[in-house]
């Protein structure tokens, strides 16, 4: 099931970026490409100060 998500998720930047219409479309791309990864982080990072503020009141 992972690998199905995975494949379906793939996108070819090089790609897109070649058949873009202007320069400011290559931004949007790197932005759109670097989001999911920090709220990833972003999630993380609040789950884990929020534990450790849960520990520390205890």
């Amino acid at each position: 099931m992972i690998v199905l998500i995975n494949r379906l998720q793939q996108v070819n930047i090089e790609e897109k970026i070649k058949d873009a219409p202007d320069n400011s479309y290559e931004i949007g791309v790197f932005i759109g490409s670097m989001l999911p990864f920090v709220l990833l982080v972003v999630a993380a990072y609040a789950i884990y100060r929020y534990n450790k503020n849960k520990l520390n009141k205890e």
